[in-house]
């Protein structure tokens, strides 16, 4: 019996670390040319060479980046829901189609966003250390959004304005969701790049997504059970 439980867990474990591996090597392959730009832009030795690698990065995030994310949210709310998949490349390559272009369109807006908060931080959080905390806070809050954009995403059957518009109302109302999903996605991203560097190409990203839907399906469970 104990030998049988312990296989049992075994394999439990492996299912999921499959899981997990496969969805992060998926997002990193749909997402290669943004891999690309973010690690040319880490080893740059002038601020000029950063500027010239913006305009693609900022093109291929709503092009990319966004449908990308929402296919790995939506394969990671099957698993949270024990819904049956159907292979987890047909799955992932299904939810990519299907989302591709709400995430387009809601890609390009938290793109704007991102871009405006990244030069604003830049240029303004040098001057004094108020306005360096106000674009952390501020920045933390767009994180926490975006997070919730996907999650809403492929959890809703909404339209764009619907969805932009609960994922706001969802990050600013829920004080709880908020701290759980900014804290969570700190602990892996601090872990991964800090510690286990390991993690990166096989566990990180769906981890966020994992802990992120996670935590907005409790919060969905707790509001209908009402």
């Amino acid at each position: 019996m104990r030998n049988t439980g312990f296989m049992s867990g075994l394999y439990v474990l492996s299912e999921w670390m499959m899981r997990f591996s496969v969805i992060n090597v998926l997002w990193l392959f749909f997402n290669l040319p943004i891999v690309f730009i973010v690690v040319s832009i880490m080893f740059v030795e002038r601020i000029s060479n950063i500027f010239l690698l913006l305009p693609p990065l900022i093109v291929f995030m709503p092009l990319l980046f966004f449908p990308a994310t929402t296919a790995m949210f939506a394969s990671v709310r099957d698993w949270i829901m024990d819904k049956d998949d159907k292979g987890l490349i047909k799955s992932y390559w299904r939810y990519y189609k299907e989302n591709y272009k709400k995430s387009l369109f809601g890609g390009m807006i938290l793109t704007v966003l991102w871009f405006v908060w990244g030069v604003d931080y830049y240029y303004f959080s040098q001057e004094n250390i108020i306005l360096m905390f106000s674009f952390v806070i501020m920045g933390a809050l767009l994180y926490v959004y975006t997070m919730n954009f996907f999650s809403v995403t492929v959890h809703y059957e909404m339209r764009l304005g619907a969805i932009l518009k609960n994922s706001l109302l969802i990050t600013l109302g829920s004080p709880i969701l908020f701290f759980t999903v900014l804290l969570m996605n700190g602990i892996i991203l601090l872990t991964s790049f800090n510690t286990v560097q390991f993690l990166i190409p096989f566990f990180t990203w769906s981890l966020l997504a994992f802990v992120s839907f996670s935590a907005f399906y409790r919060l969905y469970i707790k509001i209908t059970s009402k």
